[in-house]
């Protein structure tokens, strides 16, 4: 039992923050949370207004992908003519891709076969070649992607932009993230909300369980009828209310309050957004089985709900770090998620939201042309090691120029070389999309304004319509 006079808010936030049913409270407290100094708005009309941002965490590979290299495959098996940039690993000859390009649609877009279905779609999507981070580290990578600093404790992207643009639902949480079967790589601290109020901070949903109910536990009453769980949350509010007022000004006591409301409204809302049986046949069809397509078609589902931030990632720890053998294990988790990418943009084009939804799909770096080698410098792998200097992302929807690439590595797909982007160039456009300018979007904190971006970051114009 916790002593409600020394427990303060940002502990129980802190200790309740892993579970749906209690981060669900966050978006009853959003009008207390904006009164803490939220921008509460747009800076200008954008053309975004939710974001589904696709992790496939562990690195995807650009060079089997997105960003096919002639002159890898001439050269396979020699050693590259220029020595290897650093990486965290040691690396050797050139190893071509094992898979085949082709170009797609109006835009004459080149994607790798193990994308079969997302290929239809590339006239709806800007592929950025020439991202690069700092560091060729998980943690640190992902840390940089998702918040805007690879070392210290910043807010998420979701945190920021609930916490500017608040939800358009208050029966669901603005900021959600959908992860299969445990957690990535750093946890929970991918979509913390750090010194924002704890109320914007994401909230995890394992979607590795079928069974809606399990999916999101405890918020479904199996003893009380409606009529009589009704009466018992009026008394228990009076009670409550009687209890407050003895205690004017705690802020952890109303927490619990509002805790209480919200979970109550939520037992109806939140069963029917993520219940995808619900959907007609054809549409599960269209985005087919397993958890990456079945989360992806919640992805639809919440945002369609006034979700604001929905983020989906590929599995625990990173499912696509593919150290050895990348053409069986790049073709398995691409197969994992290719029906349900594409799914998602036909889906929410049809339904006119792909003009107000952003679509982000990218890992935390990619992986290097060359192959890697064990430890010593021998033992070839026939996989790749982490690659920062170069790779590349797409995104669709939500304000974005279809069938656009932006950017290139170079010959051989190691390092950006023409119009490299940062992640503060990333996180800036994307704002920019919301009607945010990254460069207003400040909070006051610990004496000084912070901002996503902090000091950096410019609109990559030629990717937006």
């Amino acid at each position: 039992m916790y002593d409600l006079q020394s427990f303060s808010r940002r502990t129980f936030l802190q200790r309740s923050g892993m579970g749906f049913g209690s981060l669900a409270l966050a978006h009853l407290l959003g009008q207390e949370g904006r009164a803490a100094g939220s921008n509460a708005g747009n800076h200008f009309v954008g053309k975004a207004k939710h974001v589904i941002h696709v992790f496939l965490n562990g690195g995807m590979s650009q060079v089997d992908t997105f960003d096919p290299k002639p002159e890898l495959t001439k050269r396979g098996g020699q050693m590259l003519p220029f020595d290897n940039l650093k990486t965290e690993r040691k690396t050797g000859v050139a190893l071509p891709s094992p898979f085949k390009f082709k170009q797609f649609g109006e835009s004459g877009t080149p994607v790798s076969e193990i994308f079969p279905h997302l290929s239809q779609c590339v006239d709806e999507m800007a592929v950025i070649r020439s991202m690069h981070v700092e560091l060729p580290n998980h943690e640190m990578s992902l840390m940089l992607m998702n918040s805007g600093d690879q070392r210290l404790v910043r807010p998420s992207f979701g945190s920021w932009l609930t916490w500017g643009m608040g939800s358009e639902n208050q029966n669901l949480p603005g900021f959600i993230a959908l992860c299969p079967g445990g957690l990535p790589v750093g946890g929970a601290g991918n979509w913390r909300s750090a010194f924002l109020p704890g109320v914007y901070q994401g909230t995890l949903v394992d979607t590795s369980k079928t069974d809606v109910r399990q999916l999101i536990e405890n918020v479904h009453n199996d003893r009380l009828t409606s009529k009589e769980q009704k009466s018992q949350f009026d008394l228990l509010q009076t009670l409550n209310a009687r209890h407050l007022s003895n205690h004017p000004g705690e802020t952890a006591l109303e927490a619990r309050i509002h805790s209480f409301e919200l979970a109550y409204r939520m037992q109806t809302e939140a069963i029917d957004a993520f219940d995808i049986q619900q959907e007609p046949k054809h549409i599960q069809e269209l985005y087919g089985e397993g958890p990456q397509n079945r989360q992806l078609l919640m992805a639809r589902r919440l945002v369609e709900r006034g979700v604001r931030f929905v983020q989906t990632w590929h599995g625990n720890m990173q499912p696509w770090d593919s150290h050895s053998n990348i053409k069986a294990s790049h073709r398995k988790v691409a197969s994992e998620c290719d029906q349900g990418l594409a799914a998602l943009i036909i889906d929410l084009k049809q339904r006119g939201l792909l003009e107000e939804t952003l679509i982000l799909c990218t890992g935390e770096f990619g992986r290097t042309p060359a192959v890697e080698m064990g430890t010593s410098g021998t033992g070839a792998s026939q996989g790749r090691d982490h690659n920062h200097w170069g790779f590349s992302l797409w995104m669709a929807g939500g304000g974005i120029k279809g069938g656009t690439i932006y950017g290139a590595t170079d010959e051989f797909g190691f390092r950006a070389v023409e119009d490299p982007v940062s992640v503060h160039d990333l996180h800036a456009t994307m704002l920019h999309l919301l009607g945010m300018d990254h460069e207003r979007l400040t909070y006051r904190f610990a004496g000084r304004d912070y901002r996503l971006t902090d000091v950096h970051g410019n609109v990559i114009d030629k990717i937006i319509a």
